[in-house]
């Protein structure tokens, strides 16, 4: 599990392919992710691409300023619908591209 913000920082700039697994896969702590979202704003797309993070982190970054981090939300399947609807209708072409695809293959047009 990682324990801190600057853990996952670490782990996800290392050049260890280990290490920067883990920041793909393990789990954290709700206050770590809160930490990560809003001290390293730099990581926030990172943090979209864990695959353990909760759904109240995505639907935070749903709406966040930096559109590659919103496309890195939008690509996840556990979004629910209302997010993804909202998202469908997104500023950047790519986010509500990847948006509407989600909704595709979940039998919503």
């Amino acid at each position: 599990m990682i324990q801190s913000a600057e853990e996952f920082v670490r782990l996800r700039t290392s050049n260890n392919p280990e290490e920067y697994r883990r920041a793909a896969h393990e789990d954290a702590p709700d206050h770590v992710w809160q930490e990560i979202i809003d001290r390293h704003p730099e990581m926030r797309a990172w943090v979209a691409h864990n695959k353990t993070v909760p759904l109240w982190a995505l639907k935070k970054l749903a709406f966040d300023r930096d559109s590659d981090v919103r496309l890195a939300v939008a690509m996840k399947r556990k979004l629910p619908i209302e997010v993804l609807t909202a998202m469908a209708k997104d500023q950047s072409s790519a986010v509500a591209s990847a948006a509407q695809r989600q909704l595709q293959r979940r039998g919503n047009p």
